[in-house]
């Protein structure tokens, strides 16, 4: 068996996907997913193989380098197959059909994922990585089986198809019949989270462990309301661990996806823009809690990482950075002894203490992760340095590690741009604008804003991946739903009305396009897309929220603004459908938990008239107060219901705070706003 990449292009090389053209030169005969691929199947009655993966995925390189390389094994899938590949990033709606397939046949889900499926599309075996000998037997057998038991192959696809066409509202019986969640509810599902905590490393007591920064947020949210401080002291550790571990860069800033263990010490080192963009918001949120400088760090380490690493020259954010450098995971991030002595010098003993370094490695292959086991002023207390002293070691070895680090070569840079990950940063930088008033922040923001207004929109609609001054793929509910999520917070950050007006147009789009009236919920896929073999709902969040979720929020948090009741009507009954999995299960609709939390109390409409306007609400967000929405304007008007009838008598800045339409006496100042929040 021997490695081979072919001369000649396959179809991929017209891809816009780096994943994609990763795979143009194998001699796999690759089709992207369209119309040619599966008429040549049904030409030529072939089954096809679905081969899905993304750009930073570790084990996906692996099994190209094994697989797909290889003339014989190549020649054996051309033979018997029409082969696809999707990059999962830019298809989640063929995605989650075959990952629902993988599940439905009793296996673990993962990438890269390799489906067969009859040449009308329909699986019938699939799996996730395959070793080169494992994947010539299954080729040799899958093709036989499809060769001479047809009508079996056909009665088992159709038995999946069946499992996966299944609505998700009747496979886990929502109904509204649940009823209104209450408050004894959040108590349930905080104790039903609390009870698999990892009092000592943070996080979830599982391995590997992953930021889901949903649950941290629904913690602070359940926090706000019940004063119950496990909830709070179990996200600041959680957050505090993370940030000290090597899942996070400590010379770079940045999360990497994931950490292998329950530790979050040794981490899959792809970096997500998707990860950083929430944890961004997450650690911004916790700190006006709790005013911890750790997490403040982070969050402008994070931009920093973010400016330099992935920042378009036209505003946009690219999608990630591998795992891999020179084939090798993690290289560009790890060090061995041998290259950090000529560099630290007289410090390298005590660099050695502050980040765990070992002569013979902490990692593989005499390798180390640089990590933290006490924040820097713990750290300065026990080597007995002054904290000040210490941070300055620190800021200054950093400077020499990157400046060695940047001559190595670079992970690969996945430079699609993606109008929902492009919104989670969106929606951070807001957040990290809005906590530390810090101008760095807004500017990152509005570009990016402008960039998903302007290029990401073409006639009206929306469209998802953007690359090389193009866009394709028709946006699905997850871009729509957190773009809405993002200008929405936009508007209450800056009061700039064109923000408000982009999220309803999109908001009305989507209501338009994706309601499914039977349900009451949100299909995955637009009504104008391409008609796949099953069209989906996404309930359950994950790393990145649910869109339905999502949705349900900016129904309730739009309807508030524009003074919309029946926006605020569908939220509670979406809610409402969600009431007895929340019950079971909130780890996995944390973002529905954050929405029980926030509709248990009425929200806080803050409107503020005359010139300080924008001052004060800075000067309000100082203090944590989750359930808000914001309007403002320099001078009276009624463009906004909230805004109308409201003046600043005296010509003095005058501040509003109304719940449900019901307002206390006017005031002046922030800290009156404060005190009729009873903060």
């Amino acid at each position: 068996m021997h490695a081979s990449t072919s001369a000649k292009p396959n179809r991929l090389i017209q891809s816009t996907s780096p994943y994609l053209l990763q795979h143009a030169y194998n001699p796999v005969d690759w089709f992207p997913w369209g119309e040619e691929a599966l008429q040549k199947a049904q030409q030529e009655d072939k089954p096809i193989i679905v081969s899905i993966g993304y750009s930073a995925c570790h084990w996906c390189h692996v099994m190209e380098r094994e697989c797909f390389e290889h003339e014989d094994i190549a020649a054996l899938m051309n033979k018997h197959f029409v082969c696809i590949k999707v990059d999962r990033e830019e298809r989640p709606d063929i995605d989650a059909i075959y990952m629902d397939a993988v599940s439905v046949m009793g296996q673990q889900g993962g990438w890269p994922l390799n489906a067969f499926i009859t040449p009308q599309g329909k699986p019938f075996y699939a799996g996730t990585y395959f070793p080169p000998s494992q994947w010539v037997k299954l080729l040799q057998n899958v093709a036989n089986v499809f060769a001479q038991r047809r009508p079996e192959v056909e009665e088992s696809a159709d038995g999946f198809l069946q499992s996966i066409a299944r609505s998700e509202i009747e496979k886990f019986k929502m109904s509204e019949e649940a009823g209104q969640i209450q408050h004894q509810d959040l108590t349930t599902m905080f104790e039903k989270l609390a009870a698999n905590f990892d009092k000592e490393h943070g996080g979830l007591n599982k391995a590997p462990k992953f930021p889901m920064p949903s649950i941290y947020f629904f913690l602070l949210h359940y926090y706000h309301i019940t004063k119950d401080d496990r909830a709070l002291s179990h996200t600041t550790h959680t957050l505090t661990k993370m940030a000290l571990g090597g899942i996070y860069d400590q010379i770079g800033g940045g999360f990497a996806r994931y950490s292998v263990d329950e530790f979050w010490f040794a981490p899959h080192f792809e970096k997500m823009l998707y990860d950083n963009g929430q944890l961004m918001s997450l650690y911004a949120e916790a700190y006006k809690i709790t005013k911890n400088p750790l997490f403040k760090s982070v969050v402008y380490q994070t931009m920093a990482f973010l400016k330099q690493e992935l920042t378009s020259s036209e505003g946009g954010f690219y999608a990630a950075l591998d795992a891999d450098s020179e084939g090798v995971e993690g290289k560009f991030y790890i060090w061995t002894a041998e290259e950090l002595k000529p560099l630290l010098k007289d410090n390298y003993e005590l660099f050695c203490k502050v980040y765990n370094i070992k002569e013979e490695g902490n990692w593989e292959h005499n390798s180390n992760i640089l990590h933290l086991q006490l924040p820097i002023a713990e750290l300065a207390a026990l080597h007995q340095i002054s904290p000040e002293a210490l941070s300055g070691k620190v800021a200054s070895w950093g400077k020499i590690l990157k400046k060695a680090r940047n001559k190595r070569v670079k992970p690969h840079l996945d430079d699609k741009i993606l109008t929902s990950w492009n919104a989670l940063m969106l929606k951070g930088l807001t957040d990290a604008f809005v906590t530390f008033n810090d101008y760095d922040f807004l500017h990152l923001a509005m570009d990016n804003a402008y960039f998903l207004k302007n290029k990401m929109k073409v006639d009206g609609r929306l469209y998802r991946s953007y690359k090389k001054g193009q866009v394709s793929i028709p946006a699905y509910l997850e871009d729509y739903a957190l773009l809405i999520d993002a200008f929405t917070a936009f508007y209450q950050a800056t009061f700039d009305l064109v923000w408000l007006q982009e999220a309803e147009t999109l908001l009305m789009y989507v209501l338009d396009n994706f309601w499914d009236e039977a349900e009451g919920m949100f299909f995955f896929t637009d009504t104008n897309s391409e008609q796949l073999i099953a069209r989906k709902k996404e309930i359950f969040d994950n790393v990145i929220p649910a869109s339905n979720s999502v949705m349900a929020k900016n129904l309730y948090f739009l309807g508030t603004l524009l003074d919309k009741p029946e926006l605020i009507d569908i939220a509670n009954s979406m809610l409402a459908k969600t009431r007895r999995l929340l019950l079971t299960n909130v780890e996995y609709l944390a973002n529905w938990g954050s929405l029980a939390c926030l509709m248990q109390q009425p929200t806080a409409e803050i409107v503020l008239i005359g010139e300080n306007y924008k001052y004060f609400r800075r000067a309000i967000e100082q203090k944590y107060y989750p359930n808000k929405v914001f309007a403002g304007s320099l001078i009276p008007n009624d463009l906004l219901p909230l805004l109308k009838g409201r003046t600043s008598p005296k010509g003095k800045t005058t501040l509003y705070l109304c719940f449900n339409k019901t307002c206390q006496l006017p005031v002046d100042t922030p800290e009156q706003i404060w005190e009729q929040l009873k903060l």
